[in-house]
């Protein structure tokens, strides 16, 4: 029997920035462990920011931060970290299933991952920035597993590069994160370093600045300080991002744990390289009375669609599927009126629990046996954001299919029931959409059920808000 290839990302700067043999690997951190105090920060961190250059220069300074994570557990480790080796636009989340160190594979919380990526189109399931290669690879990310597997033994990961630095990309992964993290027993990382290849004197000067910043849990005055020049980091934006994601997820205050520059190691004093390490560390929430409606779907009295036309509707939709997988043209019709009224239609595709495609037409002119039919192929082979379905994968997939009530458009967020209804938000060129059971699943209320919309259409939080924006509500019957 064949088993499906493991997508692992090898290490890129094992035996450069640290030993690249496991026993000489774990004895350093062991020792750097063993010589590191650890400071009472009261409680379980929320997030570390902690340095990525090689362990002899700043291996100590992140010690630091990693030292809190004894007698602590988390599920998953979500790392995010600047990208040295390619430029690219948004936030890139490792599609893969492992990322590998001397140490072991540490398996990616795919499931966690793939809903992270689903929720702004600025963050996205890609290897983009995580390559290895015969070239020097990405070493930000990588540097801080070893830690982790030390400190925390097991625990799963979500792996996120940043492309760009820029205060939309920051602020987008922020919220997202904020969003898919509620519930999670997660701890985030930023991964950064300092400034860069300054005089001794002048980068503690530039780096004080973002330590201040840190320590005040003041994302938006890193922001300007990093657009001013005052300040260097080259890992501003997951900072950034760790900190919006923080407060909304119950963080009280920044930990400032140790800072030191390459001059310490080298002795070099006339170029050096800034390391800072620091703790988020919980308290009350910002919305603690924030409630939720809605928890679960209302169910209808008067189903459109009987038993006998959701059973015809899934089989049209699995034989569409396995024609296109075998390379044939072909598509199953029905004599059912009502299935072949034009209706809008939205298809969703998952293997072993995990998302692998969602695409619709939120309007359509075909007979909605057609619509189901053709979303279906798109959903299972042509969402850019997965890897297409296989004749391999057939028999593994779950079909699930909303066929969508014509769209209504609100006038007052009054209007807007969650459970009962999926939302559509479109401002300029931009629109997102969003069914019902979306909001159920994640427990939103109104207020966040509107925001998450807004980021799925690649727009502001609060861009509903705005006075020409249009929103439309909508049911669907979900089977």
């Amino acid at each position: 029997m064949q088993t499906e290839k493991r997508l692992i990302r090898k290490p890129a700067v094992a035996g450069t920035f640290y030993p690249s043999s496991p026993i000489e690997l774990a004895k350093q951190i062991a020792e750097m462990f063993n010589k590191t105090e650890k400071v009472a920060v009261g409680g379980a961190p929320l997030a570390l920011i902690a340095p990525h250059a090689g362990y002899p220069y700043s291996g100590a300074t992140a010690a630091k931060a990693y030292k809190l994570l004894e007698g602590h557990q988390y599920d998953t480790v979500v790392i995010i970290s600047p990208s040295h080796t390619v430029f690219f636009t948004g936030s890139s989340v490792y599609e893969g299933d492992g990322y590998e160190t001397p140490l072991g594979v540490v398996e990616i919380d795919k499931e966690l991952s793939a809903k992270i990526a689903s929720l702004n189109p600025s963050v996205y399931l890609s290897s983009m920035g995580h390559a290895s290669g015969s070239s020097r690879g990405e070493h930000a990310l990588e540097v801080q597993l070893p830690f982790l597997q030390v400190a925390l033994g097991q625990f799963r990961l979500v792996a996120i590069v940043m492309g760009d630095q820029d205060e939309t990309t920051a602020r987008s992964l922020g919220e997202v994160l904020a969003t898919s993290l509620k519930g999670v027993n997660a701890l985030v990382v930023a991964s950064t370093d300092l400034s860069h290849f300054h005089p001794e004197k002048e980068a503690r000067r530039l780096d004080n600045t973002v330590r201040l910043a840190v320590e005040k849990y003041d994302p938006d005055t890193l922001l300007e300080i990093i657009e001013d020049g005052s300040g260097e980091a080259c890992g501003a934006g997951p900072m950034v991002a760790t900190m919006i994601a923080t407060k909304r997820l119950g963080g009280a205050h920044t930990k400032f744990l140790q800072y030191t520059t390459s001059g310490a190691t080298s002795g070099d004093f006339d170029e050096v390289v800034g390391y800072l390490s620091a703790a988020i560390v919980g308290g009350k929430s910002e919305k603690p009375n924030r409630a939720l409606i809605g928890q679960h779907a209302k169910k209808k009295e008067d189903q459109q669609l009987s038993r006998t036309q959701r059973m015809e509707l899934h089989s049209i939709a699995r034989q569409a599927l396995a024609a296109h997988l075998n390379g044939e043209a072909h598509y199953p019709t029905t004599d059912d009126p009502d299935l072949r009224e034009p209706k809008g239609a939205f298809v969703t595709i998952t293997m072993r629990g995990e998302l692998r495609g969602c695409i619709g037409q939120i309007r359509s002119n075909r007979p909605l046996f057609q619509t189901i039919a053709q979303m279906t192929i798109a959903a299972a082979c042509e969402d850019p954001r997965f890897v297409p379905v296989t004749v391999h994968d057939y028999k593994k997939i779950e079909i699930e299919i909303s066929v969508l009530s014509p769209l209504m458009r609100v006038h007052d967020i009054s209007e807007i029931e969650v459970g009962r209804d999926g939302l559509m938000i479109k401002l300029d060129s931009r629109s997102g959409l969003l069914l019902p059971q979306v909001a159920v699943e994640n427990k939103w209320d109104t207020t966040e059920f509107l925001e998450q919309t807004c980021l799925k259409a690649g727009l502001p939080m609060k861009a509903y808000t705005d006075k020409d924006v249009e929103i439309y509500r909508f049911t669907a019957e979900v089977f």
